[in-house]
């Protein structure tokens, strides 16, 4: 009897090792998709809003790097202003779809005079791709490359993927968070209530 169950363990473990091994060379599963670089598996931000009242502000974002254009930028290079910072990759559907309410929002703080500065990050991309896109789409405001996805690192946890939208106070705190796509009317709105209260 003791022999027959060692027998009936054996076979189960070589039936599940053999059921892992098909799992793991399943083209269609999350692993192969990931590596494949399809960006199929890709899950889009559910577009929540975070505002963060002034006192419960984290430290100042510490952010530098270098520009889409091979220029270096780092968060003092905007002067006190109030800064946009839009995480987003060329591989990305909800970032393109965003891109024109981005542009607007970008186009009435420039029109307006409004001390704000927009910057983009451009993660997990090549930087071709990401000029190419940047054109196409019609941003016209500068992203620094990410391609590592390093520089999101520094964003204190509040990026997970692309598309995500953060609005730093005058001092580089982190103040609101757009959790997916941004429209440019809850944008505008977000940036001028961080501006009148800082």
């Amino acid at each position: 009897m003791a022999r027959r169950s060692r027998v009936l363990a054996l076979l189960a473990v070589t039936v599940l090792a053999a059921g892992l091994a098909a799992c793991g060379s399943d083209p269609n599963s999350i692993a192969a998709q990931a590596k494949d670089g399809s960006r199929k598996g890709y899950i889009s931000q559910d577009g929540a809003v975070e505002v963060i009242a002034p006192a419960d502000r984290g430290k100042p974002v510490g952010l530098s790097g270098t520009m889409l254009d091979g220029k270096p930028w780092a968060l003092p290079d905007a002067g006190g202003d109030v800064v946009v910072l839009n995480v987003w990759a060329s591989w990305c559907g909800p970032c393109r779809t965003e891109a024109p309410e981005l542009e607007k929002s970008f186009q009435a703080a420039q029109k307006a005079g409004k001390p704000v500065t927009f910057m983009g990050i451009n993660t997990r991309d090549n930087t071709s791709s990401a000029i190419t896109s940047s054109k196409q789409w019609g941003i016209t405001f500068p992203s620094l490359a990410d391609p590592s996805g390093v520089l999101i690192l520094n964003l204190q946890g509040k990026v997970s993927a692309p598309p995500t939208t953060l609005v730093l106070d005058k001092t580089g705190r982190i103040a609101a968070r757009v959790n997916g796509e941004v429209k440019a009317s809850t944008l505008t709105g977000l940036v001028d209530d961080v501006l009148a209260k800082g």
